[in-house]
């Protein structure tokens, strides 16, 4: 448990730490091409190589790092601020015309992908990072909906709760004062589940070319660029790969160990 936390948190740790720097220092102006310098394999000045442009790669991830972390971060924050009212307020009314609206509201946004999501938003609006966060943010908004009305389903009919009703608050001050902070553990390790999904959502963005647009690096298109020139340039796709891979999986690590600190129930097993 404490060992998945420690280097899940570790690996998060380190893109955080290159997506910080980038904002004041990249050993190269990932913006300024070179093709003289162009798909030069990894030395000693250009750790991970250089691109068909000649750009460095590692200064690209360094930007990367941070495109992707903070189109994830915001969607995830839209999809709580969203999602988690509105599970609150369909438990504080089940079977309430309200709980029927949001559970079919659920239902239908994930009748469409984020993808699908992205390519209508693109159709209107253009492609661009904005987008590509609105689409993960409505994507997510269902899912924090969905678990926080079945955990706070099981709440209501707990003792404190009933005491709650009988002193006369009114369901909204009981979500909020006693439902809430007894499903934040819940939301908390869904929110790193679906933070290294919108890793993974705006690389895939990215790669069809729906998400951060040039100049702006970004892991996803850095992947559609190599394709067609992995054979002669394997290092194009291996470290922008090898960052999403080992992104997702320190998330996916962290996640983990938060629901077996938070559960005194796989703690024991473990």
């Amino acid at each position: 448990m404490i060992r998945n936390l420690t280097f899940g948190i570790a690996l998060i740790g380190i893109f955080t730490i290159a997506a910080l720097i980038s904002f004041l220092w990249t050993p190269y102006d990932v913006t300024v091409l070179d093709i003289s310098n162009k798909l030069k394999p990894p030395n000693s000045e250009n750790w991970f190589g250089t691109d068909h442009f000649g750009r460095d790669i590692f200064s690209m991830i360094m930007v990367g790092a941070r495109t992707s972390i903070a189109v994830a971060i915001v969607a995830v924050v839209i999809g709580m601020g969203f999602g988690v009212p509105l599970g609150l307020a369909a438990a504080s009314r089940q079977g309430s015309l309200l709980d029927e609206i949001i559970s079919r509201g659920n239902d239908l946004i994930f009748a469409f992908p984020s993808l699908l999501i992205a390519i209508m938003i693109t159709a209107v609006f253009g492609p661009s990072a904005l987008n590509a966060i609105i689409a993960i943010g409505i994507f997510n908004i269902p899912v924090f909906a969905r678990l926080t009305r079945g955990a706070a389903l099981s709440l209501w009919t707990r003792d404190y709760v009933l005491s709650a009703r009988v002193a006369g608050k009114g369901p909204a001050r009981i979500s909020i004062e006693h439902i809430l902070p007894n499903v934040m553990n819940l939301l908390i390790v869904q929110g790193t589940i679906q933070f290294s999904l919108g890793i993974l959502a705006e690389a895939s963005l990215s790669y069809v070319g729906l998400g951060v647009q040039p100049p702006t690096p970004s892991w996803g298109r850095m992947l559609a660029e190599s394709q067609t020139l992995i054979s002669i340039a394997p290092h194009m796709a291996l470290f922008p790969g090898l960052a999403i891979v080992l992104t997702v999986l320190g998330l996916n690590l962290a996640g983990d160990g938060l629901r077996d600190l938070f559960d005194p129930r796989l703690r024991k097993v473990r």
